[in-house]
């Protein structure tokens, strides 16, 4: 009795560590799912319950996001719910106009920068969606492997790399960036679902690649993981209900998500700000080294 009660405490303490550091790099470009992977394995905590445990510290990111952008989330939320009444006042217009031969003027769909940001982050979550549930059983098998992993933060570093070397990045806010854009840089969220693959790293990348300014890509980086995560949550949601899941290690995972939300309200201005200022190639070279060690590890041990 006294063994599990010391095994439980112990996974409280994990998971509060793993829960700081995943506040501290999930705004950063060098995978925050991979550091996680890595450090489990050593603590010996497994995935019994899917990723649940991560895609917990990550709603605790998404919350401190919610909480410290609530302004701009609103604004880019109410923006969306326009563009929805505007369209369905426009198919009136069009069923009206065919029954009445009018030639009625139809509403603007998309008008400022609020619209244009909210109507950039849903074509963005299409092929996120698409990448993340087809990929799913895939990263969770990656999750206990530590080949996978250190391959990411080497594949992480070179894009990182050859973005920061080649001077990307242009002077696109939100009026600017195209559709496609967004498309694309979707498609590189919805990659990051391998653990070692950094979603902000390569959403960042895949954004000033595309002409958008280093201020506005981190911001969009940002906001466009919220779905994502929301996302995940749902589709990891039933692993509650698994065998394996107890009252108290569900309690744990709550209170691991609540620190990592708080800790992630005290440092996301601050990696924010670094991954804005900062030359991403010393992220890089981070990546690098924590690939390499990851593998030599791996194969030494």
């Amino acid at each position: 009795m006294e063994k599990q009660k010391g095994i439980s405490s112990m996974i409280v303490v994990y998971l509060i560590f793993l829960a700081v550091i995943q506040a501290v790099t999930e705004f950063l470009p060098v995978s925050s799912l991979g550091h996680l992977c890595i450090l489990e394995q050593y603590m010996g905590i497994g995935h019994e319950t899917g990723l649940l445990s991560e895609t917990m510290l990550h709603l605790g990111s998404a919350a401190a996001i919610i909480f410290l952008f609530r302004k701009d989330l609103k604004k880019i939320g109410l923006g969306l719910l326009g563009m929805f009444m505007d369209m369905i006042g426009n198919l009136n217009l069009y069923i009206h106009n065919k029954k009445t031969g009018e030639s009625l003027g139809y509403a603007r769909i998309v008008t400022g920068t609020y619209r244009k940001t909210g109507a950039l982050l849903v074509i963005s979550m299409i092929p996120t969606a698409l990448l993340g549930l087809t990929g799913k059983r895939l990263a969770l098998l990656a999750a206990d492997s530590q080949i996978v992993p250190g391959i990411g933060f080497l594949l992480t570093g070179v894009f990182l790399l050859v973005t920061d070397l080649n001077k990307s990045g242009g002077k696109k806010g939100p009026r600017e960036a195209s559709y496609d854009s967004a498309m694309w840089i979707g498609i590189c969220q919805g990659i990051a679902v391998f653990p070692g693959i950094s979603r902000m790293g390569f959403t960042l990348c895949a954004a000033l690649l595309c002409g958008y300014n280093r201020k506005f890509a981190v911001r969009f980086s940002v906001f466009m993981s919220l779905p994502a995560i929301i996302g995940a949550f749902f589709t990891e949601i039933g692993n509650f209900g698994a065998s394996e899941m107890t009252a108290g290690l569900g309690f744990t995972y709550v209170f691991a998500m609540i620190i990592a939300g708080f800790a992630g309200c005290l440092v996301i201005r601050n990696t924010i700000a670094m991954t804005q200022n900062i030359k991403l190639r010393y992220f890089a070279y981070y990546s690098f080294i924590v690939g390499i060690i990851t593998l030599a590890l791996n194969f030494a041990l």
